[in-house]
C-alpha cells in the first residue's frame, strides 16, 4: 500500500512538471533587425596585390640577375660600420634613418679625424634587398606600400666632407636613392698625430700644383695622401660625375657644365628602363645584357630608356649612333691621353696598374686597360706588383723599385682619371663635364711642364 501510495505521488509530480515545462516552448514577439556589420578584407586578395606574376614575383626574378643581388660585399663587409652604410642593409637603413652626416671630426683622445658617416656595428649586416630602398613594405600590406622609397633626399657627399650636396631633381628625386650609395669615397691624409685622417683638401691640390705630395726620398715625411695599390676614390664615381661634381676643376670654372642627363633624367629613367632586354632594364639595373663582360667584349644594350618622348625619340640611339660611339670614342682618347702623362711619372714604366682580364670591371675603358689602382706591391692585392710599397715591409716589397715622386697636379690628375675611368659610360653620363674635366687636367699637366 506504501509503495502504491509513492508511485501515484510520483506520477502526479510528473504530470505537473510536463506542464511547466510545456509552457516554455512558446516564443516571444520578434525583435527588430540588427545593423549590418562591415565586411572584413580577404588578406588573400590584398596580398595578390603585389605577390602577383606580374608585380612582386616579376620584380624578384629580375632582382636576382642585379649585381645588387649576387655580389659579396655584403658577406665581405658585414660587421664593418664604416662600409656598412653602402654594403649592408641595415647600415643603409640606419644613415638613412638618423640622417648620419658625412663630416669629418677630430677625435682630440686619439689625435686622429674621424668621418662622421658611419653605421653602427649592430646594424653593419644584411644583404641588399627589397627593404633596403622600399621602406613600407608590409606595413599597409597594399600597393601604396611598394611606392615609398627609403629616401629621396639630397646627398650630402662624404668624399668631400660634406661640403657639396647631389640633388637629382627628375623623377621626384629618385636618383638621389642611387646617389647614396654610389658617390665616392674621401682620400685622407696620413702622417703627423694633428694631421692624421684628415680630409685631403682638393684646393691645395689645384692651388699648389708643384708642391711635392709624396717626396720618394723622404716617404717618411709624407704627410698628404700616402701612395699604395689601392690609393684610389672606391666606385662609387658615378653618382659625382652624373651631378657634375667630384673632380679637382682645373681651368676655367666657366668650362665646366653639365650634359641634360643631370637635371631631365633619372637613375632609373635608364637602368630600369621597361621592356627588359635580357638582363638589362628593369630590377636588374644593368644597361647591359651581359654579366660584368669587359667592355673590349661584344655586349647588346637596353636603349628602351633612352629613346621615349622628351629624350631621343627624334633621334633613337643605338649601339652604332654617331652620337654614342663618336662621344665614347673621343672620351677614351682623353682618358688614353691623361694615362700617359700620368704613367711618365715613372720613366719607362707605368704607375697605374693595368689588368685586361675580367676580374678589372673596366677592362676596355681606356686602351691600357687600367683599373684604377696604381701598380704598387701588395702581398695580397696585388703580389706581382712593379714598385715598392713605401711603407710596406719584407725582402719581396724592399727588392722592388722606389716609386717615383709625385706632385699635388699629378695627384689630381690621378684622381680625375679614377673619376672618369670608373664612371664606366665613357662619358655617356655626363659629357659635358668629363670632357671638360679631362682636357683640363691634360692641360694642367702640361702648364707644370708634365
Amino acid at each position: 500500500m506504501k509503495k502504491f501510495s509513492t508511485l501515484l505521488l510520483a506520477a502526479g509530480l510528473f504530470v505537473s512538471l510536463a506542464g511547466v515545462f510545456s509552457g516554455c516552448t512558446k516564443q516571444g514577439e520578434t525583435g527588430p533587425a540588427g545593423t549590418n556589420g562591415t565586411d572584413g578584407t580577404d588578406a588573400n586578395e590584398t596580398c595578390k596585390q603585389c605577390h602577383a606574376a606580374a608585380v612582386v614575383d616579376r620584380v624578384a626574378t629580375e632582382f636576382e640577375v642585379s649585381k645588387h643581388s649576387w655580389g659579396e660585399a655584403a658577406f665581405e663587409e658585414a660587421g664593418n660600420p664604416g662600409c656598412a652604410p653602402c654594403h649592408e642593409q641595415k647600415g643603409f637603413v640606419y644613415v638613412c634613418a638618423n640622417n648620419i652626416p658625412s663630416s669629418f671630426t677630430f677625435n682630440s683622445t686619439t689625435g686622429k679625424y674621424v668621418n662622421d658617416y658611419s653605421s653602427v656595428a649592430s646594424d653593419a649586416i644584411g644583404e641588399i634587398g627589397c627593404f633596403t630602398c622600399h621602406s613600407s613594405l608590409h606595413t599597409t600590406y597594399g600597393y601604396s606600400d611598394l611606392t615609398s622609397l627609403t629616401t629621396t633626399a639630397p646627398v650630402s657627399m662624404t668624399m668631400l666632407g660634406g661640403a657639396k650636396t647631389i640633388n637629382l631633381p627628375a623623377d621626384s628625386g629618385k636618383g638621389n636613392l642611387c646617389v647614396k650609395c654610389h658617390q665616392p669615397r674621401p682620400f685622407t691624409c696620413t702622417g703627423p698625430a694633428a694631421n692624421d685622417a684628415r680630409l685631403l683638401n682638393y684646393d691645395s691640390v689645384k692651388r699648389f700644383p708643384n708642391l711635392v705630395m709624396f717626396d720618394s726620398a723622404a716617404p717618411n715625411a709624407n704627410k698628404w695622401v700616402r701612395p699604395s695599390y689601392r690609393m684610389h676614390s672606391h666606385y662609387g664615381a658615378v653618382g659625382a660625375i652624373y651631378a657634375g661634381m667630384g673632380g679637382i676643376e682645373y681651368g676655367d670654372p666657366a668650362s665646366y657644365a653639365n650634359s641634360p642627363h643631370t637635371t631631365e633624367a633619372s637613375c632609373q629613367s635608364c637602368h630600369m628602363a621597361e621592356p627588359m632586354n635580357g638582363i638589362a632594364g628593369g630590377h636588374a639595373f644593368n644597361v647591359r645584357n651581359s654579366k660584368e663582360t669587359p667592355l673590349s667584349g661584344s655586349t647588346t644594350w637596353n636603349f628602351n630608356g633612352c629613346n621615349v618622348t622628351g629624350c631621343h625619340a627624334n633621334s633613337p640611339i643605338s649601339a652604332a649612333s654617331t652620337k654614342w660611339t663618336a662621344t665614347r670614342a673621343g672620351v677614351k682618347t682623353l682618358l688614353d691621353n691623361l694615362a700617359t702623362k700620368i704613367n711618365a711619372a715613372g720613366a719607362g714604366h707605368d704607375i697605374l696598374h693595368a689588368d685586361a682580364t675580367s676580374a678589372n670591371l673596366w677592362a676596355g675603358v681606356s686602351t691600357g686597360n687600367y683599373d684604377g689602382y696604381l701598380d704598387i706591391y701588395d702581398a695580397s692585392a696585388n703580389p706581382t706588383g712593379y714598385w715598392r710599397n713605401p711603407y710596406g715591409s719584407g725582402s719581396t716589397n724592399a727588392g722592388k723599385p722606389m716609386f717615383p715622386t709625385i706632385k699635388m697636379v699629378q695627384m689630381g690628375a690621378i684622381i680625375n682619371f679614377q673619376l672618369c675611368l670608373r664612371e664606366y659610360s665613357l662619358g655617356i653620363h655626363n659629357t659635358q663635364y668629363v670632357t671638360a674635366l679631362l682636357n683640363n687636367t691634360i692641360a694642367a699637366m702640361n702648364a707644370a711642364g708634365l
